[in-house]
């Protein structure tokens, strides 16, 4: 496959006009509870209310938009912990192609229960001891598929990218954004549509404790490698930033800074309680360092997104009962 130009915000507003009509627009919430909380204004991009619940439906889709019809004819190949993987099989469904996905053999049931009622063939891998991005790619050249990998790719960055794009044009300016990262691509697509649309707007970005790659790649000015981290975060629990993300990534966001699997866990509760929202771990990385104040924002107009809510309902309940 060639090699693809770097995003720009210009992508972004592609991926929007692609979208239109596909992805939902998704609601912007807000609490006075949190709000108080966090002695900030926030307002919650539920991007946990997306098609398929994550905000992966936007990337997976823009990139098989793209596709031509040899490629739509051979299919599309992904690896993914479980959202980017639901995310490919529906729009894999949608544009009527076949689908493959690579998952852990630790994935959240219901993920891989929704992959493959969408049509996607999982193959699985220990992410302990084998690498997933070599058997994506070797089952990409033997099948002949379009490899999408989750988050180092143009077209899903863009795509991501549209969520902030919703959110800012609904509610204004902005001084904070807050950002769950794992993989890099739902952090570099908004720190696209943040830097364009805010100028002079705070980018942060949020990662678990365990799996805090980001955060050291960001202090080095490269990417930093980590051994596959054991977080409930399943969907942050990438090993490295991307070539594609990366350099937005350095150049936009302000900081990145971490959360522990407890925060996750009092935030997840949070939401149930207070906003009656199911928020998997993974999706409440932002929100929890901004109502357990590990990132001070007092004062501030505070965009803060909920990135997903696919959860297993059984370990769900497990969180929650603490």
């Amino acid at each position: 496959m060639s090699v693809l130009s770097a995003p720009t915000f210009d992508d972004v507003l592609d991926a929007a006009a692609r979208l239109d009509g596909a992805a939902h627009r998704t609601p912007v919430l807000t609490s006075r509870t949190a709000d108080a909380r966090a002695g900030a204004t926030l307002f919650f991009k539920c991007e946990n209310f997306q098609r398929m619940g994550a905000f992966k439906f936007r990337g997976a889709y823009n990139a098989i938009s793209h596709f031509d019809a040899e490629q739509r004819n051979a299919g599309v190949i992904t690896y993914s912990s479980g959202n980017h993987a639901q995310a490919i099989a529906l729009a894999a469904k949608l544009a009527g192609i076949r689908a493959t996905i690579v998952m852990p053999l630790d994935a959240p049931a219901a993920k891989r229960a929704a992959t493959e009622g969408y049509g996607g063939e999982v193959v699985t891998y220990d992410r302990y001891t084998e690498n997933r991005e070599e058997i994506g790619a070797r089952l990409a050249r033997e099948r002949g598929m379009t490899l999408i990998p989750p988050y180092d790719h143009p077209h899903v960055i863009a795509g991501q990218g549209t969520a902030v794009k919703e959110l800012i044009d609904e509610v204004g300016p902005l001084d904070v954004l807050v950002v769950c990262l794992g993989g890099g691509g739902l952090l570099a697509g908004s720190a696209l549509s943040a830097a364009a649309l805010a100028p002079g707007i705070r980018i942060v970005g949020v990662e678990p404790e365990a799996g805090n790659d980001g955060q050291q790649s960001l202090a080095r000015g490269e990417v930093v490698h980590i051994p596959a981290p054991r977080t409930i975060a399943d969907g942050a629990a990438s090993t490295h930033l991307g070539a594609y993300n990366f350099p937005i990534i350095r150049a936009l966001v302000e900081r990145i800074v971490t959360v522990s699997d407890a925060q996750l866990v009092d935030t997840m509760r949070f939401f149930a309680e207070r906003m009656k929202m199911v928020v998997e771990p993974t999706g409440c990385l932002a929100a929890a360092a901004v109502l357990e104040r590990v990132l001070p924002v007092e004062g501030k107009r505070v965009g803060v997104i909920i990135s997903g809510g696919n959860v297993d309902l059984v370990r769900y309940a497990a969180f929650l009962r603490g």
